[in-house]
Parts: C-alpha cells; structure tokens; sequence
C-alpha cells in the first residue's frame, strides 16, 4: 500500500499538474476524478465534492454513499481508495497537509469536525441550493491559489475552507432532519441493541458495550452514531448507553436479590466506583441510598 508524504507525488502519480504550494492544492475534475487504483494513506486532509455516476469510493474499508451530488471529507492517514471514477458533472477535490494548517486556529478547530471520520453511508448530500454555495467558496479558493499567491493568500484560503466546514456542519444538521424517518429508526434499532446485549448475558461475559460496538452493529462510524443520536435526542451514543444501564439498575436494585455490588457486575461494570458515581450522575442518589429508599 501506498502511502503519500507530498502532495506532488500524490498529483503527478495521477497525471495532474504539481501544486502550485507544496502544501495545499485545489484540483477541478472534468467528469473524471481518480487517485489511482488501488489503495493509499496520506499524511493530507481531503474535501472532495462529486456526481457519481459510476466507480468506487472507499474510505476506511467501506464505500461512500454517492446518489447525489455528495461531498466526502478524509483525514491524514486514513485508508482511501477511489476507482474508476466517472462523474456526471464537474467535482473538485481540495488537498491541505495538516502541516498548511500550523499557526492558524483551524489546526485545533478541524477535529471538531466530526465528518471527518464518518464513513460508510454517510456522505453529505446537497440540495441545489446548497452546490452553489460551496461551488462559490471553492472558485474563490482556487483563484487565491492561482493568481499570484502573495502573502495573505494562505489566510484567505483557510478562511474559506473554515467556511465550507462550517457549511457542512450546517448541511449536515439539515440531512439529519431531512431524514428523519432513517435517523427515529436508528435510533429505535440502537435501543433494540442495547436490550438485546442485555438480555444475552454479554453484559456479564463482554462487560459494558461500547461506542463502536454499537456503532457497527448498525453499520455506521461511531462519530455519525454519535452525531445522529444527539441531534435526534439530545443525547450522545454513550449517554444513550449509560442511561440504558441506570434504568436497569435501578430495577435491580429495587428488589431484594442483588447487592449494589452485584447489580455492578450483573452490568458489566469491573469498577465499583465508577458504576456509584454514573449512577448518582443520573439519579441524584447513591446505589446505597437509592436501594434503601426502594426497599424501605
């Protein structure tokens, strides 16, 4: 496998021209767009808008949900691989080595960006409305980056990258509603999920469930899982988990066959302490103080 430390051997690999800074570049696609044939890692962010209209996208070994006019977001290091790209129309794709982004607050503030390590089924999608203004903010990176780069060219670029995030961000919040019959029945698989650990017994024999437990078992990234709950619900992936796990202790403890101790373990929970200070994070009383109550 391949993997790129500059982004002139990423472009002249692929038959395009060498970047005009060594560290960021921004490339058209005339209704092709490929990186080779086979996969690679890079030490580069990606943010890559397209029309499918044929070939393969893979991003962490699952494939990219492209029915529309779609933007992906890949981050260094992660697994990629387009193939036999054939777009209905004209894309982009935008590369920055996280070293462009040194000295600028963007450096801290793209880990926020939760899309960057969403996956399969989850790219973003765009109404109409919505192509526009990212075509608009790309056409104005590309003629900073073209036209005679001077000393302020970087922070303009960065500027509109940090803009199209945040666009996306709000697109995304928009897909989410927009789908809202998918996001209710995920979230209604995902309590089905928990109940079902429960009732295995996995609680006891693989201890408590994790994010990407769950996230995998209803096939999505544990970032998107995450996302989609809490702009559903208001609640995280592993909020929903703790949650879930109060409510069965607090039924456990209502009856006289477990000790606080056992009901932890009953749980999957190996700390003690931990699972008296989630509980009184939920509850407002101990499992103790919670017990007595029931029992008295």
């Amino acid at each position: 496998m391949k993997h790129y430390k500059t982004l002139v051997s990423v472009l002249t690999d692929n038959g395009w021209a060498p970047p005009e800074h060594p560290l960021f570049s921004a490339v058209r696609c005339n209704h092709a767009c490929t990186l080779g044939d086979r996969e690679f890692t890079s030490d580069f962010y990606m943010i890559g808008f397209k029309k499918l209209k044929s070939g393969v996208i893979r991003y962490g070994r699952t494939k990219y949900d492209h029915e529309n006019g779609s933007m992906s977001f890949f981050r260094p290091r992660q697994l990629i691989e387009f193939r036999d790209l054939e777009l209905e129309e004209d894309g982009f794709l935008i590369f920055f080595h996280e070293d462009y982004l040194n000295g600028h607050p963007l450096h801290s503030e793209i880990k926020k960006y939760g899309f960057f390590d969403y996956e399969s089924n989850e790219a973003l999608h765009l109404s109409p409305k919505e192509e526009r203004t990212i075509w608009e903010l790309f056409d104005k990176i590309q003629s900073e980056y073209t036209n005679n780069p001077d000393e302020y060219s970087r922070e303009i670029i960065l500027t509109h990258i940090d803009s199209i995030l945040k666009y996306s961000q709000r697109f995304y919040k928009r897909q989410f509603l927009n789908r809202n019959i998918l996001t209710s029945a995920t979230v209604s698989k995902f309590n089905q999920q928990l109940s079902d650990y429960f009732e295995r017994g996995l609680l006891e024999t693989q201890g408590l469930p994790t994010v990407n437990y769950m996230a995998s078992t209803l096939h999505l990234s544990p970032r998107y899982l995450s996302d989609l709950l809490k702009e559903e619900t208001g609640k995280t992936a592993i909020e929903h988990i703790h949650i879930f796990l109060i409510s069965e202790a607090k039924n456990l403890l209502k009856g006289p066959d477990y000790t606080v101790s056992e009901t932890a373990y009953k749980l999957g929970f190996e700390n003690l302490p931990y699972f008296s200070r989630l509980f009184k994070k939920e509850v407002g009383l101990s499992p103790n103080q919670f017990k007595k109550q029931a029992l008295n």
